[in-house]
């Protein structure tokens, strides 16, 4: 049995992995509303703005470590006898799924050297949780493309 990293990150499917969770970054930031809705925007288009291209390439970047941090998910859903789909099964754990993929991005804010990136990520991370367990249905019904 493959490993989820071996699936999400082989030679065919890293490339579209990465186009489609850098769509679906885009299309969570623009569902965002409120006050908090705008911060996340003008963060999201300062960063576009800085570094055109940043958010696939930070995708790429970190997408193995996104995948060891799904491991456990996944292995606990092969383990299980698959009796869900993957994506339900990820959709049912998603604050433990969401903890999981922000301690990537947390350590990558420790050792980022752009201060103006850190001090956005900074600022927008105390409201973290929330927007990535928002996510993560979406990102669970991404991933069973692959799975």
């Amino acid at each position: 049995m493959s490993t989820l990293k071996e699936i999400l990150c082989s030679p065919a499917n890293r490339p579209l992995v990465i186009k489609d969770a850098s769509q679906l970054v885009e299309s969570e930031v623009d569902s965002k509303g409120g006050l908090t809705g705008i911060a996340i925007k003008t963060a999201f288009k300062t960063v576009k703005s800085l570094k055109p291209g940043l958010i696939p390439e930070v995708i790429d970047s970190l997408l193995e470590k996104f995948a060891d941090q799904l491991e456990p998910f996944h292995k606990e859903w092969t383990d299980g006898g698959k009796t869900q789909t993957f994506d339900n099964f990820l959709a049912a754990r998603t604050n433990k799924v969401a903890n999981a993929l922000l301690a990537v991005t947390d350590e990558r804010a420790r050792v980022v050297h752009n201060a103006t990136l850190k001090k956005l990520y900074l600022g927008l991370r105390p409201q973290g949780e929330k927007h990535v367990e928002a996510a993560v249905p979406g990102m669970s019904r991404m991933m069973k493309r692959y799975v």
